[in-house]
């Protein structure tokens, strides 16, 4: 099988591109717990590094960690030759691997972002930052919540059904008792997969707690719950973590105060309003919207509406002789 990198240039999907710019906008948030240009940055580069790239020059982070998979010693080369910048130290090996043997003391913002869907190797990553992370880290998983046919046929030729497919890749206690096949169409999909998560989540958290005093134990608080898709269904959900000392902290950040960041069930849909150049350039002469939305001859509102949600953070692609 192909790897994503081979199929997709990550730097050019639209919807991932805003999806980026705006996790890059509330991570600025952070200086309540310190300088963000001090955070370790940990994530999966590819061989486009377009995450890397974007918070090392907006945000200054310099401390970088890419994590990527077991490939062959040519492939390992071009890794190497296509990071783009010194400071990133590449780690070759499966995530389930790698990160234990990581020192957890530092403030980290760690961006999981899997090509596949969620499934027990996830699980594990997301249990051993839950078990070792320290207050004021941030933790984000990306995953795809494509939901796929009612019922597929394995290689037996047996129908499964979603949440037969489901219960195989994370297992049938991980999946809340509630959730059935008809909860699984379309981004109800996505739904289970948060809940999954967060539930992965919180049961760590417990297990890390026990025995500590109050003010000692760890806690999380979601920021974010982005669905969008670029050619298949995609969930990204993340949060921070805190103690009673730094509850406060977090309060200050005012996570809340950004439109697209969500702390509870409710996603934050990024979607691409089909729109011409000359149409994007006229409407931006409109915001931000004082009053009611433009009108553009021909043009629905509902398109005008899409865009006036994430025109600031809007990729312009354009091509051009380097």
């Amino acid at each position: 099988m192909a790897r994503s990198y081979q199929k997709v240039n990550y730097a050019l999907r639209p919807a991932k591109n805003i999806e980026r710019k705006m996790i890059c906008e509330a991570l600025r948030q952070l200086s309540e717990f310190g300088l963000v240009e001090t955070y370790r940055y940990i994530g999966f580069g590819s061989l486009y590094f377009s995450d890397f790239i974007l918070f090392h020059k907006a945000l200054n982070i310099t401390s970088m960690i890419s994590i990527e998979g077991e490939p062959d010693s040519n492939l390992q080369k071009r890794f190497i030759f296509n990071r783009p910048f010194g400071c990133i130290d590449i780690r070759f090996g499966h995530s389930n691997s790698v990160l234990p043997t990581l020192d957890w003391n530092q403030d980290t913002i760690a961006w999981l972002d899997y090509d596949g869907k969620l499934d027990r190797c996830v699980l594990a990553d997301v249990k051993t930052m839950c078990s070792r992370a320290k207050e004021g880290s941030v933790l984000i998983v990306s995953v795809n919540a494509h939901p796929g046919s009612e019922f597929e046929k394995d290689g037996s030729g047996e129908e499964r059904s979603r949440l037969d497919r489901l219960k195989e890749l994370v297992g049938e206690e991980k999946i809340p008792i509630d959730i059935s096949n008809k909860n699984l169409s379309a981004w109800k999909t996505a739904e289970a997969f948060r809940r999954i998560i967060n539930n992965e989540i919180d049961e760590t958290l417990t297990n890390r707690n026990g025995g500590l005093l109050g003010a000692e134990k760890l806690r999380y608080k979601q920021i974010f719950n982005f669905h969008y898709n670029d050619g298949a269904n995609m969930l990204t959900v993340g949060g921070v973590f805190f103690n009673q000392e730094t509850e406060h902290k977090v309060d200050n950040c005012a996570f809340e105060r950004l439109p697209f960041t969500r702390l509870k069930e409710e996603a934050f849909k990024i979607e691409i309003p089909y729109l011409t150049y000359r149409e994007l350039r006229n409407l931006d002469n409109h915001f931000p919207i004082k009053a009611s939305l433009p009108k553009l001859d021909g043009v629905p509102d509902s398109a005008i509406r899409i865009y006036s949600e994430v025109y600031r953070y809007f990729p312009n692609f354009a091509e051009a002789e380097l």
